[in-house]
């Protein structure tokens, strides 16, 4: 996987110089960015780490930036930064989907530990997309009786019942079922019903 990084996007030069040495001083990778507008040209779904983002700038605010990013589909998670007057624009924010919002002036120590926060919840949750996506990869080379035997298996349903209720012989379950969880890949029915609960199948 990429290496996660931090966008700081701040109109004030100080401010984002500040917080940038205090990222790269934790040992993590920081891209810098003076407006939104420029951000939005770089930005993509695919890109690892987190944003810290001001919410007063001159071009695009920060609220509006945010809504851009939800719009692009952009998994990264979002902290605001904030002065007091704009606390309550902040907590909209949150309720949006924000990750975190810290008001200014803010501890560094505190800063430092909510970028590392979301740049391990960006990582996992990254790594829970990839898992989906491989267990609805493997979903989709069932054939159809198998996708019915699937879902018996996961209703802890008896071979004996299945092949009563499908109107096949158990044999016939059984070498569904052993299809089924070899092209799931799982080796228990426990397993496999972890992996239908990770995947929403």
């Amino acid at each position: 996987m990429t290496e996660s990084t931090t966008y700081i996007i701040d109109d004030d030069r100080m401010a984002r110089e500040s917080l940038k040495w205090l990222i790269e001083s934790a040992g993590l990778p920081v891209q810098v960015f003076d407006h939104g507008l420029e951000f939005l040209e770089q930005v993509n779904t695919s890109m690892p780490g987190c944003v810290v983002l001001d919410v007063r700038m001159p071009d695009i605010n920060g609220m509006e930036l945010y809504t851009r990013l939800k719009q692009r589909d952009i998994m990264m998670p979002v902290i605001i930064v904030t002065g007091h007057a704009d606390v309550a624009m902040a907590v909209r924010a949150m309720k949006a989907g924000a990750f975190d919002f810290i008001e200014k002036p803010y501890n560094d120590a505190l800063m430092l530990e909510r970028v590392q926060n979301a740049i391990t919840h960006d990582h996992n949750k990254r790594l829970k997309k990839q898992r989906v996506s491989a267990i609805k990869s493997c979903a989709d080379q069932l054939t159809p009786r198998e996708q019915e035997v699937m879902h018996f298996v996961l209703g802890s349903t008896q071979n004996k019942i299945i092949a009563i209720e499908l109107g096949i012989s158990i044999k016939t379950v059984e070498l569904h079922r052993a299809n089924l969880m070899s092209k799931m890949q799982a080796r228990t029915s426990t397993e496999l019903m972890r992996m239908a609960l990770i995947a929403e199948l």
